[in-house]
């Protein structure tokens, strides 16, 4: 007897299976598939190399528990894309960059490999370095009729760079793998400031530590209410958002509300957070415009 693909149902939890968990036969088709993509590169002295990814994963995963249920094929969670566009961070040792053209090779070829069986695919972005290829290649598998878009792991305020902000971040999603006994401030200029000098420089140059930020006072409870604002960010244009020309998911003629989800997480009162435009405010490290550093073309993208 041929096996009946498990459809999800019940709670939100129950909606939003790991796609590396699963047999084919589980495979619903036509369901909706979030991709995180993040990054392989340094984070400071006291950040592991794959932050970027940790955190696309870990707010794909908290916005699929929470889509509403008129996803009724439930959702799926492809395994973090971990290698982006990082050019920028060269200087260090243990980057791994691809670059521009390859990621934006990848992100075609993934998008049309998913086209065969799912629905709507939505890359979840972690890391800033990945927007132009992620520009680029949405929006060509667009006009190719597929339905897919992007969205990043934003927040309004935070740092550009293994700063306060992705290191309060990782004290709560990976505690045991932040060495804050090692953790220095950077250069916590603002990024307008630093883009002149990041474009002919890169990081190493701007910052020897590879901070942009300053880590000092991060917490744990800081990262909880970090994450909860990038989920509510990255739900409501998933939800209530369209795709621009370039693929970013925008909520049209409103100001982005950045509402702390109600989740088993975090139960207490939702905070919010308003921007006129989340997906490329200037406070919003995964999004925000990104330097070519002299000699390596494809760093278009800063940060994170």
């Amino acid at each position: 007897m041929t096996p009946t693909p498990r459809r999800a149902a019940g709670s939100p939890r129950d909606r939003a299976a790991g796609l590396a968990d699963l047999t084919w036969p589980e495979v619903p088709r036509d369901v909706l598939v979030l991709v995180p993509l993040g990054s392989t590169e340094q984070h400071g002295p006291h950040l592991p190399f794959d932050t970027d990814s940790v955190i696309a994963a870990a707010v794909a995963q908290r916005v699929a528990e929470l889509l509403p249920a008129r996803e009724e094929g439930g959702v799926l969670v492809a395994p973090a894309l971990a290698y982006g566009a990082s050019g920028e961070h060269a200087g260090f040792p243990g980057t791994v960059s691809i670059g521009d053209s390859a990621l934006r090779i990848v992100v075609v070829e993934m998008v049309r490999s998913l086209g065969i069986w799912a629905g709507r695919i939505v890359f979840v972005n972690g890391h800033g370095g990945n927007v132009a290829a992620l520009d680029d290649a949405v929006g060509q598998m667009r006009a190719e009729g597929h339905d897919v878009a992007w969205t990043g792991c934003d927040v309004p305020g935070g740092d550009p760079h293994a700063g306060r902000t992705e290191t309060s971040v990782m004290l709560h999603l990976a505690p045991d793998r932040v060495r804050l006994d090692a953790a220095v401030a950077g250069d916590t200029r603002p990024l307008a400031v630093l883009l002149p000098e990041l474009r002919a420089r890169g990081v190493r140059g701007v910052a020897p530590s590879g901070v942009l930020g300053d880590p000092t006072g991060a917490t744990a409870e800081e990262g909880l209410r970090t994450v909860r604002a990038m989920t509510a960010g990255a739900l409501r244009r998933i939800t209530t958002g369209v795709p621009d020309a370039r693929g970013r998911l925008v909520v049209p003629e409103a100001p982005e509300v950045w509402e702390t989800p109600d989740t088993p997480e975090a139960p207490d009162a939702p905070q919010v957070w308003e921007t006129s435009d989340a997906s490329e405010a200037p406070s919003a490290p995964a999004s925000a415009p990104a330097p070519a550093p002299t000699g390596r073309p494809e760093a278009e993208r800063v940060a994170r």
